[in-house]
């Protein structure tokens, strides 16, 4: 049986501020990408979802962001390379303090919103991610958008890439994912999602012009913060395996 991984953003409750439901997502997803405190989460609430993810069996990632908490770590920040790598460093670092406490262990590293999107073609920031990911944790797969700046200088410093999509956003036809300021970026259709997710399983997409792109992926996202994501996770899963794939963790 083919084996897909099915992964979430998760720990990004902040203080009496509550976002998302990670308990209920966990009975869902295999892996569970970990904000690390720079554009959401702290420490308490990041270990009770370090908690939960361990007793429901779901595997745990890094989500390292850049220093954004007033944007959800969604803007693009110009910052040096150097600070960056140590930024990157830092989070991964927490993240992995917090996991040990937890019972469990970091994973895999995906980077968070806004440097997600700009290492993929933003060469001195990809650069400076994979340098951090390599110097503290050369083991762990980083997730990665295909044909990136991010996914080439990983695999230049030694590091496991692992390739992933997104079930809840559309694609341009040039295969990235459509920015959130345009219209018609996130997918809200339960039907339209699934079918999404059923090209994706078939290695494509159809872009948001229309035409078919190819995409492959080891992994599939779905956004914790999307309205409905508990049923939508739910009813992706129930798709996924009703294709004939088993669900499980790439790492």
């Amino acid at each position: 049986m083919a084996t897909i991984d099915l992964n979430s953003d998760v720990g990004e409750s902040y203080g009496n501020w509550t976002f998302g439901d990670d308990a209920a997502i966990f009975e869902s997803v295999s892996s569970a990408n970990v904000a690390c405190g720079f554009h959401a989460g702290d420490p308490r609430g990041i270990r009770a979802t370090l908690e939960a993810a361990a007793s429901a069996g779901v595997v745990v990632g890094a989500h390292p962001a850049y220093r954004d908490l007033a944007g959800f770590g969604r803007r693009f920040i110009d910052v040096a390379p150097d600070e960056l790598t140590d930024e990157v460093i830092y989070q991964i670092g927490a993240l992995q303090g917090l996991a040990r406490a937890a019972g469990t262990e970091v994973r895999y590293v995906k980077p968070h919103g806004g440097l997600y999107n700009a290492i993929v073609h933003h060469e001195a920031q990809a650069k400076a991610v994979a340098k951090a990911v390599a110097e503290v944790a050369p083991h762990l797969p980083l997730l990665v958008l295909p044909n990136s700046e991010i996914q080439r200088a990983a695999e230049a410093a030694g590091l496991r890439t692992v390739v992933e999509a997104f079930a809840d956003r559309a694609y341009t036809p040039e295969g990235t994912l459509v920015s959130r300021r345009e219209p018609g970026s996130v997918l809200h259709d339960l039907d339209e999602i699934v079918e999404h997710v059923l090209r994706l399983l078939d290695g494509k997409v159809r872009a948001i012009d229309g035409t078919h792109v190819a995409v492959t992926a080891d992994s599939i996202c779905v956004h914790g913060d999307t309205p409905g994501a508990v049923a939508m996770a739910a009813r992706i899963r129930a798709s996924i395996t009703g294709a004939g794939f088993d669900i499980a963790s790439f790492a």
